[in-house]
């Protein structure tokens, strides 16, 4: 179980704490004093810690310079009596992972304490990149045999150490992001911070604040400074994810700090030095882009440095079996099934012959959903999921799903209880897909197929459009379907 420090002298803010992060089931850990809280970080080694900026006797600085000299990677949130604190800017320029201010607002205390801890796990799992010899680790690891993740792996040891931008390229599911972790922990900046942005995840003017930070008072919501990603990593690596989907503003500013490791913040005149390896991947073919004047030439010469092709799951088959020993290892423990012995043969020959075209994230579904629905000792057919068993099936139970008019389910908290009852660990990308499934049909429909229309409503490009449109296999005739919502991206 994930654990969460919480150092400050004040009793009503560590019971405010510990209710609030009671829905995300982390081990609260607390501390009245410096001392206190210091020494827990050394026996309990917490995943994530919240540090009021004023204690008795000593400053938050002063406590913050010493969590670093026992973990660099551990991401440390400060607690302020006011937005505008400049000892907590401070904080945040000599590597904090964030500040809050009291009264703390539980909702938002919450969120963040959550991605704090994603950006832990992202730090400190380890990856097993087996070139020569494997490792015994219980991590997310890059898992292969077969010629074309040799490559991968002899490729990331040629340039794990080198200070060159990499582009990593390949299809949703694939695990461009363990190949970027491999890169960071690899390197000469492992000891470093590691951050991870989805520019997809977010719209252009908050991706240039998240990269770039902001003045207090650039935009109507800028109520304080805040510190970019950029600014934080200055030492360490930034993984860009899904990099097709910046705006060409964004693109703009990225090259430029490739060029100059030089920026300032949105709605400021400073500029700022930083010392950033960029690492970047995509699904999205930018030659392609660049040809249509949607992505820089310029920055994707500078993105590809090198740059890495990560195989689909169909094109190395005969690495399923390794990946599904390793999925069903951590399924075992994760889910407390101790008297699973593993894979029938037949339902083995199921899973080799499926085509997968969710790649790895999708095996790794399929294997707790399995795990799941067994009621013995080894897993048959019978207990894998109805679309590797009967795809016939499937289809149409995903066709009575949707409305008549082709929709996906539109209510949310179904389709949430749904698959967190089928033992998903991506929640957050395939409700994300759901969303974006509904609203591209639904807008497309609204304009009858016109994307320049589509584009114009959803402020956003006419080639994340065709990008959608290819990935979720929408139908531009009259009506505007989705001919197989179960093929997601």
């Amino acid at each position: 179980m994930a654990s969460v420090l919480v150092i400050d002298d004040d009793r009503s803010v560590l019971q405010l704490v510990q209710r609030s992060l009671a829905p995300l089931q982390v081990e609260v850990l607390t501390a009245a004093s410096a001392d206190d809280g210091l020494r827990l970080i050394r026996e309990k080694s917490p995943d994530a810690v919240l540090l009021d900026i004023v204690l008795p006797h000593t400053s938050g600085l002063d406590v913050f310079r010493q969590i670093q000299t026992i973990d660099r990677r551990l991401p440390v949130i400060f607690i302020t009596a006011g937005a505008g604190s400049d000892t907590a800017i401070e904080a945040m320029q000599l590597g904090a992972y964030d500040y809050v201010a009291k009264p703390l607002e539980v909702a938002k205390l919450a969120d963040l304490i959550s991605r704090a801890l994603e950006t832990r796990r992202l730090m400190n799992v380890p990856v097993a990149v087996p070139i020569g010899e494997t490792t015994g680790e219980n991590g997310d690891v890059c898992i292969g045999r077969s010629p074309q993740m040799l490559e991968v792996f002899k490729s990331i040891g040629r340039v794990a150490k080198q200070n060159v931008t990499v582009l990593i390229r390949g299809e949703s599911g694939t695990g461009k992001e363990l190949v970027a972790r491999a890169l960071y922990q690899h390197s000469n900046r492992r000891n470093q911070p590691f951050m991870a942005v989805n520019c997809a995840a977010l719209p252009d003017t908050l991706l240039e604040s998240e990269l770039f930070g902001h003045e207090k008072g650039a935009f109507t919501s800028a109520d304080r400074r805040r510190i970019g990603k950029f600014e934080q990593c200055s030492g360490g690596t930034l993984f860009l994810d899904e990099v097709g989907d910046m705006s060409p503003l964004v693109q703009s500013k990225v090259l430029r700090l490739l060029q100059e490791q030089r920026f300032e913040r949105v709605g400021g005149n400073e500029t700022i030095s930083t010392d950033v390896r960029v690492v970047t991947a995509t699904n999205r073919d930018l030659d392609k882009m660049v040809e249509e004047g949607e992505f820089r030439a310029d920055l994707l010469y500078r993105l590809n440095g090198v740059t890495i092709f990560l195989p689909a799951l169909r094109e190395r088959p005969d690495d399923v079996p390794l990946l599904l020993q390793h999925f069903l290892t951590r399924a075992r423990r994760d889910l407390d099934k101790p008297d699973l012995e593993g894979i029938s043969p037949e339902a083995l020959s199921v899973l080799i012959a499926y085509s997968w075209p969710g790649n790895v994230r999708e095996l790794q579904s399929v294997v707790r959903q399995s795990v799941l629905n067994t009621t013995g000792p080894v897993i048959a057919p019978e207990f894998l999921p109805t679309e590797l068993t009967n795809p016939r099936r499937a289809s149409s139970a995903a066709a009575s799903d949707r409305s008549p008019d082709g929709l996906p389910p539109s209510d949310l908290h179904t389709f949430i209880d749904g698959r967190l009852q089928g033992g998903t660990t991506d929640l957050y990308a395939e409700t994300l897909e759901m969303m974006e499934r509904y609203l591209f049909t639904r807008v497309l429909q609204e304009t009858k197929g016109v994307q320049t229309k589509a584009a114009d409503i959803l402020g956003i490009t006419r080639g994340k459009i065709r990008d959608r449109i290819a990935a979720f296999n929408i139908q531009l005739d009259k009506n505007v379907t989705i001919e197989d919502a179960d093929h997601g991206d």
